[in-house]
Parts: structure tokens; sequence; C-alpha cells
């Protein structure tokens, strides 16, 4: 698939996403124009029950408004010993009006006096195309819940997350470090890779 210059809609309106994914496709030489570029304030009902499910939902929203191809995630954080929560909850975990730095401290909250802090953070990302095809990527990192946040980079909950075989936090890492070895990099880099072996005359 020839990719230079193509245009590609990013569904994502969370700047901390938009930066990385536009790292990562521009490498593609893919135009990466963001929903304010294109003037798009519709808000999108994330009523999934998976993360797969909440990225086709605002791929195809904003594939549809735009006439482009959309490339749409949907991540969050997976704790196994609160059963799976945030999970597709992550961004709202707590309730609506807590900031990041919040969540982050009730997240710590439910997780006083346990031992067991094993996590994953996971990402899904679906590139949804005018003629209905879609493309459907996956990446995890696993680690642990840390008992106190340490790093300002990154969002979310990259505070208090430690990757597998690290002493740092995710928001400990340089933007390099975590691409290496975030869910969103893995999941974005199998999305690229699929991308490049796509049929353009099928795609768009």
């Amino acid at each position: 698939m020839m990719l230079n210059n193509k245009k590609f809609a990013l569904a994502t309106a969370n700047p901390g996403k938009i930066t990385e994914m536009q790292k990562l496709l521009s490498e593609l030489n893919i135009n990466v124009i963001t929903r304010d570029g294109l003037n798009i304030t519709t808000h999108i009902e994330e009523t999934g029950t998976t993360f797969l499910e909440n990225a086709t939902i605002k791929a195809q929203a904003i594939c549809c408004i735009s006439k482009l191809p959309a490339v749409a995630d949907d991540s969050g954080l997976i704790v196994d010993a609160l059963d799976g929560k945030p999970g597709v909850y992550s961004s709202s975990y707590g309730g609506e009006s807590l900031s990041a730095a919040e969540r982050c401290e009730y997240l710590l909250e439910q997780m006083i006096n346990m031992e067991q802090r094993t996590a994953k953070f996971v990402c899904t990302i679906v590139c949804a195309f005018p003629n209905g095809n879609l493309i459907t990527a996956i990446g995890e990192c696993t680690g642990s819940i840390s008992c106190k946040p340490a790093g300002s980079g990154g969002f979310g909950y990259d505070p208090v997350f430690l990757p597998t075989g690290m002493n740092k936090t995710m928001a400990e890492l340089s933007i390099a470090e975590k691409n290496a070895i975030s869910h969103r990099g893995k999941a974005l880099r199998c999305f690229c890779d699929l991308l490049k072996s796509y049929n353009e005359d099928t795609c768009l």
C-alpha cells in the first residue's frame, strides 16, 4: 500500500494519545489529521463492553464524518486484584470529575494492603476505511501497580504502573523508552505492519 501523503483521521481527542500516535504514524509518511484539524466536535458515545467494540465504534464514526480512513484506539488498565477493573472504564474510574492524578490516587486507595499487584495495559487499534473495511491490532504491556505515584511523563495511570522488569514507572520513562514497550506502541507497530501490506485498491 502506497502511504506517502495519504490522509488518515485520528478519532481520539486525548492529547497524550495524539502525540504518541502521530509520532509513530508519521514514520510511515502518513498525513495524520486530528479531530480539531477536521473541525469534528461530535461526541461519540462509547457503548461497547470491550476495547475492540469501543475502538470500532469510534473509528467508524469518524470515518463516516470525515470520509477518510480513521484510526481509533481504546485502551485501559486491567488490575488482577480488582477482577480486571478499571478495564474499559479506565478513563472514568472513580468518577468522571476526577483528574488523572486523582484517578491514580483512587486506584491506589482501592489496593491498600493488597499483596497481589500484577496488572497490564491493553490497547486495541482499529482503522475504519470508507468502503467498510477494518484493520485491527492489539498490544499489551504487563507490569504491576506501584505503592505511590512517580514521574511526570506520560498520562493516565503511567505514574503508578511499573512495567515488567523495570524499577521505574511508565511516567519516569522517556518517550522513546515508553514507545518501545508500551501497549499502544506495540499495537501501533502491529497496525503499521498490517497497513503496509494492505491492498490500497481494496482499502481506500
